[in-house]
């Protein structure tokens, strides 16, 4: 991936996704192929019978000889009609059944993605992949697909049943044909690379807009309005701009497809009278010739229909299978920790193009320590967290656990070494019990309680009507404030039980006597084990073991909270200010 956005398949690659997955279902493919080329056969003998029945008329059959033609001629079009349906019915089976396996490939892929990778190319771009892209992909595999399977063999019997009639005719038809294949051509060359621009335009306004409504206060409170709407309106309009060429490609290439649709059979009709009239053809075999040519017609404009959709469908496709090409985590050949001590040596780190955020960090935590890091905003405590949780790597320097890359650990296994909570936080739909079992899906009710009443969460959750069985969500179900929401995440890191876990500002939506007894409740409950907490209220600091100051991206300070305040240094002037005098403790 470059530039932060996530990857875009190649033609190479698409064309290979899609053997794949054919491969995946050969017999339903196979039977839908069938079941079309026996379909189209079989409307080859419509104009055939009509030409025998010109014919047979011409050479002063009776009616008798007619009506037999005829009823030969309603048979083969029921027998077409019905192959024909049933080939859009198993066809249709197909796109679903592959739908359903792009759908899960792109969940497991995009679970797989590392956090980092997710943040740099946003949720914006991840969210088209997975609805716009993926429903576009959908429609081509159940609708258009099948589509063009029929309309394709349809064309191609059609263009051969000319030839068999007339050599000279079937290569007047196909000559007639050639406008537009010139045009489809100017198309192919310019749509791929078209549609993608769009896909990735329209990525872009998904972004910004997700990006302005969840920091929305952040807007107002900074006095960013104009800004982010200047933003948003260049999304648009690079949006509009992509929408307009990719309609100027259709604009072009449809008129010019329409009007060459009547060369071919005027074409036929113009030299089929003319061998007509040497004695060469029959007027039943030339009327038969153009009948073929103008059946042509509606497979061909399907075809180009379908040909234009599958430009837009390939570009999704390829975005939704670039994210087989991004990076991911992997618990291949992970190594595993000699011990809980966590190591941070000469840590450098910068967000892109922008400057330093972290100048050379130099700290250990000891195993069962609780550390809490206090400074400024601004001053790094984040990021330094989020490299102790292996969600960054640093730009120099290294963290390490136990001797080992903490970012070099499988998911599974950094799961049970580091955990780092947030104050951003999901409910999930479902039920209490389902939104904890996702952190131990073996744990019973006592284990789900006692993490309940690790975090204080116990008593509402008794409250509920069906108590652990009660549903979650807007649509329906309980409706959870921020401070529940927040007290589901923590109780879910309870269950997880990892050694090393880092609070990064975690109970700030709790108000701070629910907040104190949460955080203490956590350090009895993971008694033994790491603690690392990003202070967002000073009395976290005042409870740790030790106290780490960060300033400026530098660690300046790190000794007890007695220790500190009695050096007199920047923490003692925050703790002050804090608890409204120098040196209280």
């Amino acid at each position: 991936m470059t530039d932060g956005h996530l990857p875009v398949a190649d033609q190479a690659a698409v064309r290979r996704a899609s053997v794949r997955l054919i491969r995946k279902d050969t017999r339903a493919f196979t039977a839908v192929l069938a079941l079309n080329s026996t379909a189209a056969l079989t409307g080859l003998a419509g104009p055939w019978l009509l030409g025998r029945i010109i014919d047979e008329v011409r050479a002063g059959s009776g009616v008798a000889a007619v009506d037999r033609l005829a009823a030969v001629l309603v048979v083969c079009a029921s027998v077409q009609l019905l192959l024909a349906r049933w080939a859009r019915y198993v066809g249709h089976r197909f796109g679903e059944r592959t739908l359903a396996r792009v759908r899960e490939e792109f969940v497991d892929r995009a679970l797989a993605l590392p956090a980092s990778v997710v943040e740099r190319a946003g949720t914006g771009d991840l969210t088209a992949r997975g609805t716009a892209d993926v429903a576009t992909v959908g429609t081509t595999l159940r609708d258009a697909g099948p589509e063009l399977l029929i309309n394709s063999v349809q064309f191609l019997f059609l263009l051969a049943a000319v030839f068999v009639l007339n050599p000279l005719l079937g290569a007047v038809g196909l000559f007639g044909l050639l406008p537009i294949w010139l045009v489809l051509r100017w198309y192919l060359r310019r749509a791929r690379d078209g549609y993608l621009a769009e896909g990735a335009a329209t990525s872009d306004v998904a972004e910004i807009l997700a990006a302005t409504a969840s920091g929305a206060r952040t807007v107002e409170a900074l006095r960013l309005e104009e800004r982010r709407v200047r933003a948003s309106r260049e999304a648009l309009d690079t949006a509009r701009r992509t929408r307009l060429y990719t309609l100027y490609l259709r604009s072009v290439f449809f008129p010019v497809v329409e009007i060459a649709y009547i060369l071919p059979v005027a074409g036929v009709l113009l030299i089929g009278g003319m061998l007509h009239a040497r004695g060469v053809m029959s007027l039943g075999s030339v009327v038969a010739a153009a009948l073929y040519l103008q059946q042509l017609v509606n497979p061909l404009d399907q075809i180009l229909v379908r040909v234009e959709q599958l430009q837009s469908s390939g570009a999704s496709f390829a975005r939704v299978e670039g994210l087989a090409g991004a990076p991911r985590t992997s618990a291949e050949d992970s190594p595993t920790p000699t011990d809980d001590r966590i190591d941070v040596t000469g840590v450098r780190y910068s967000y892109g193009r922008g400057g330093e955020v972290l100048r050379g960090v130099d700290l250990t935590v000891r195993p069962g320590e609780r550390l809490a890091v206090v400074g400024p905003s601004g001053a790094g405590k984040t990021t330094l967290s989020r490299l102790l949780a292996g969600v960054d790597a640093p730009t120099s320097g290294s963290v390490t656990v136990g001797g080992v890359p903490v970012v070099g650990l499988g998911p599974e296994q950094l799961r049970r070494q580091v955990v780092l909570v947030t104050q951003e936080h999901h409910v999930f739909l479902g039920t209490v019990r389902d939104n904890l079992l996702i952190a131990e899906p073996g744990a019973g009710d006592e284990e789900l309680w006692d993490a309940l009443a690790a975090v204080g969460a116990d008593g509402w959750v008794r409250e509920l009507p069906e108590g652990l069985d009660t549903r979650l969500g807007e649509e329906g179900g309980h409706s959870t404030d921020g401070s529940q929401a927040q007290q589901l995440a923590l109780a879910r890191v309870v269950l997880a039980d990892p050694h090393t876990l880092i609070l990064d500002e975690a109970t700030a939506l709790l108000d701070p006597t629910t907040a104190r007894h949460t955080e203490r409740a956590l350090a009895a409950v993971l008694e033994g084990r790491t603690v690392i907490a990003i202070a967002h209220r000073l009395h976290t600091a005042h409870d740790a073991d030790r106290v780490a100051v960060m300033e400026d991206g530098l660690l300046t300070e790190l000794g007890t909270h007695e220790e500190l305040v009695a050096a007199g240094g920047a923490y003692a002037a925050l703790w002050g200010s804090w608890h409204g005098g120098p040196g209280g403790s």
